[in-house]
């Protein structure tokens, strides 16, 4: 893996570490909101929501779109929801201990050491 990469990857999972950000991530995964909304939805501060906005806005996790005199702020593409999904099926798979046939299948493919 090429280093700006590494970094870049290494920026968005520290995003992604942000409890406040993964619940507006997860609540834009429905429809775009505004600002207000978000804050009626998650009962944050709004200096709380604008900040969390702003930085993933310049992570490009989200965009905006202006109606009229309002702001809307939507996921940017799907990519964010495909590594949110995957990260919860991991979870999902720790807290349960179930082990899917893709784990299985990871597992298999993994070179020994020797």
């Amino acid at each position: 893996m090429k280093k700006e990469a590494i970094i870049e990857l290494e920026k968005i999972f520290k995003l992604l570490g942000n409890k406040q950000r993964l619940i507006i991530l997860e609540l834009l995964r429905e429809r775009s909101y505004s600002v207000s909304e978000i804050i009626n939805s998650l009962g944050m501060e709004q200096s709380a929501v604008s900040h969390q906005l702003k930085l993933l806005r310049e992570a490009q996790l989200v965009e905006t779109e202006k109606r009229g005199r309002e702001v809307l702020y939507g996921l940017s593409d799907s990519h964010i929801l495909i590594l949110l999904d995957n990260a919860l099926k991991h979870v999902s798979h720790t807290i349960t201990g179930n082990v899917n046939d893709t784990t299985r299948q990871v597992k298999q493919e993994k070179p020994k050491k020797g």
